[in-house]
């Protein structure tokens, strides 16, 4: 779940950053830096449990057009921290995950809109207070996401996702429930 969350930010990230610096038909790197705080009401779906969560974000992006109708592909670079804490007791997790995510096949559809297959791989740990792993998620998994590409299939400054067309292949790893070992120690 983390990872999957993880590439489905870099991808949004990406997106954003890119609709500044984008041309079409050259090569594409940015690097990318995000903080954030937020809180959550009823964190992993218990309710009553309310969690801020501090993430520092840090992504390398590549994208270089492929094959002869120059689509763009992306390759991705990420690793994602993050500081749960239960609001009520101030009892503390820290989620560190590391992703490489790239781009497998990209088809244009004709209708303005492209699929994309998008095949991530990395770690996800959880910590416990005590800085001990209490939870993995290693492994790889592909998704696909449907984007409208605004009229210009070659640029992605105007891409938006119209639907994250979900999981094609699932965890091939270790696949611990963070919310679970989340709960349990926040507790």
């Amino acid at each position: 779940m983390q990872l999957r969350r993880l590439t489905l930010l870099l991808a949004a990230t990406a997106a954003a950053v890119f609709a500044t610096t984008a041309a079409a038909g050259q090569a594409l790197r940015e690097t990318i830096h995000v903080e954030d705080t937020f809180v959550e009401t009823n964190f992993c779906d218990v309710p009553g449990l309310t969690v801020r969560t501090s993430l520092v974000l840090d992504i390398r992006v590549h994208a270089v057009p492929h094959g002869p109708d120059g689509l763009l592909y992306f390759v991705q670079h990420g690793t994602e921290r993050d500081v749960f804490t239960n609001v009520a007791n101030g009892k503390s997790l820290t989620s560190v995950v590391l992703v490489n995510e790239k781009d497998k096949r990209i088809t244009d559809n004709g209708d303005g809109t492209l699929t994309i297959l998008i095949m991530a791989t990395g770690n996800a740990t959880l910590y416990g207070a005590n800085g001990k792993a209490i939870a993995r998620n290693p492994g790889q998994l592909r998704f696909g996401l449907l984007i409208d590409h605004g009229g210009t299939p070659n640029d992605p400054s105007d891409d938006e996702v119209i639907e994250d067309l979900g999981v094609t292949k699932g965890s091939t790893g270790r696949s611990d429930d963070f919310c679970a070992a989340a709960v349990a120690g926040l507790r």
